[in-house]
């Protein structure tokens, strides 16, 4: 059980802007194997960032706060009381246009067939695809 006094020390930026530079009880990270949560103490890790949702829950002691962002890329630095998110970019759930990924997801769907037909690569399909599904899930609408 985290300790409630205790809190994270959380700066995410992107190239554009810094979005956050506060204090929060947990942040939950997707990196390219999968989510994963960080309490403070956590064990120093640097993570790759894949595309998913950055969860900031508590924020400034409030425990009933929370900011969500889609983040396509980048990576997390995470020390025992702070954590460092670089993000290739950073979307608010209600500002994804949901007929945008649902055409990404199918024109990554038709370079996985052509890709099939020795066409094109296997990778960059699947990027796509897994990009479109991320913001897909995240999307508010």
């Amino acid at each position: 059980m985290a300790d409630e006094t205790k809190q994270l020390r959380v700066r995410f930026v992107t190239p554009e802007q810094k979005l956050f530079d506060k204090t929060a009880e947990t942040v939950v990270l997707r990196s390219k194997t999968g989510y994963f949560q960080v309490l403070y103490g956590h064990a120093p890790l640097m993570a790759e960032l894949g595309p998913g949702e950055v969860i900031l829950r508590g924020l400034e002691g409030d425990a009933a706060s929370e900011l969500r962002y889609y983040v396509s890329w980048g990576f997390a630095e995470v020390l025992g009381d702070r954590v460092t998110i670089l993000g290739s970019d950073a979307i608010k759930p209600e500002e994804i246009d949901r007929a945008d990924a649902d055409r990404r997801l199918e024109h990554g769907q038709e370079l996985l067939r052509a890709a099939g037909e020795g066409k094109g690569s296997y990778d960059e399909a699947l990027g796509i695809i897994a990009e479109a599904e991320a913001r897909q899930a995240v999307a508010i609408n």
